[in-house]
């Protein structure tokens, strides 16, 4: 269990969302629009599909959708 924590205390949030060059890491916009996705296809499971789930889904993949627009600086 100690390890454990000792590896858990190295670890520094704020470096997952941060891109260096031309490597692919995890962003704020990424991560946010999969969560927002994974609670709309959670409460379409659960509830059935209704016009609020199919929203928030909307919402949650669009910036995902968007990101593909971006240009390279």
């Amino acid at each position: 269990m100690k390890p454990l924590l000792t590896l858990l205390s190295r670890f520094d949030l704020t470096e997952v969302f941060k891109t260096k060059g031309d490597l692919k890491r995890w962003s704020a916009k990424r991560t946010v629009g999969g969560v927002i996705a994974l609670t709309a296809i959670e409460d379409i499971v659960v509830n059935g599909m209704s016009w609020q789930g199919v929203t928030l889904a909307f919402v949650g993949v669009l910036p995902l959708c968007l990101s593909f627009l971006e240009r390279e600086a």
